[in-house]
């Protein structure tokens, strides 16, 4: 079987917020913007990888989802605890530096600095403007 990630899904509180975190702090392509009633989706992607996108979506889009499920979602999301990605890098320090000086606007938030893990990987952690976390691995 040959199967590669093709889109993962994180959601979004705010298009305009989470279009600057990803395109402008994590240096993100813009792949396409959708908005249909009132929803915004945006798909982002790394530089060179046009196979593989995150698609930011309005948590709310999804019909299936009862008023309390919603709530239950937004806040979830507010502390940081409802969706997360880990991507990888093989310069951990350097991408920290930008990650950090990109943030101090008030987009995003540094969870955590460049940190030896006790189970073997270095990684670093922020938070996109929507609380999802992202973890960056380095690569060895």
């Amino acid at each position: 079987m040959d199967l590669t990630i093709h889109q993962a899904y994180l959601p979004h509180t705010d298009p305009a917020a989470s279009l600057a975190f990803y395109r402008d702090v994590l240096g993100f392509e813009v792949r396409n913007e959708v908005e249909y009633g009132g929803l915004h989706w945006i798909t982002v992607g790394p530089p060179g990888q046009p196979e593989t996108s995150i698609v930011l979506h309005p948590p709310a889009a999804d019909p299936g989802i009862t008023d309390e499920e919603r709530r239950t979602i937004e806040e979830m999301m507010a502390k940081g605890t409802y969706a997360g990605i880990n991507l990888a890098t093989k310069d951990l320090d350097g991408a920290f530096e930008r990650l950090q000086a990109g943030v101090t606007d008030g987009n995003g938030e540094v969870v955590q600095e460049p940190t030896d893990q006790p189970w073997g990987v270095r990684d670093c952690a922020l938070r996109d403007p929507a609380g999802n976390m992202i973890r960056i691995f380095e690569v060895r």
